[in-house]
């Protein structure tokens, strides 16, 4: 992604031979609901140092990533390149396709269900989409998610929080 620092992630794999049609938004704050620290980072590294908050001993034996992290002050992070399956979703589905990771990107937001994003981050994940749709055809407007949607038994985000008609409107 153009204009992104790139941090390379371990947690990924070759996608099998589908094409990328869909894009997952999600939100991550390590500990939860805390930002501006670099434990999301390390966490997608697998450098999370379990010492270092409670939680992170809850966590230690994942192995996660995302395509993209967008932080709250708008800054934008790559993980995994678009043509490898980063692991983002988990036990997922979406139009009866199981594995959302191997035809999806996912966008993870430095956020919480509860928490207002902030404009920087919208107006980064504007950018992202749209920049995401002109490369990849097959992913329409109409197959963009939260993961929630994709995994409504298990998760929640990107959250009540997260105005899908504010950013939905900055689409057009």
């Amino acid at each position: 992604m153009v204009g992104a620092k790139f941090i390379e992630s371990p947690n990924c794999s070759e996608r099998p031979n589908q094409d990328i049609s869909l894009l997952v938004i999600h939100n991550i704050s390590l500990p939860p609901n805390e930002f501006d620290n670099d434990f999301v980072e390390k966490f997608f590294q697998n450098k999370l140092n379990p010492n270092e908050h409670p939680y992170f001993r809850e966590i230690e034996n994942l192995k996660v990533s995302s395509h993209l992290y967008i932080k709250r002050d708008g800054s934008i992070i790559q993980f995994v390149p678009f043509h490898l399956k980063a692991w983002h979703a988990g036990v997922s589905c979406f139009e009866g396709q199981e594995d959302c990771n191997n035809f999806s990107v996912g966008v993870e937001l430095e956020g919480a269900d509860d928490i207002a994003y902030t404009d920087e981050q919208y107006e980064s994940l504007k950018e992202v989409t749209k920049a995401l749709l002109n490369q990849y055809p097959l992913m329409e407007k109409q197959r963009i998610v939260g993961h929630s949607d994709i995994a409504p038994s298990r998760k929640t985000d990107p959250g009540p929080s997260f105005s899908w008609k504010k950013y939905r409107s900055s689409l057009s």
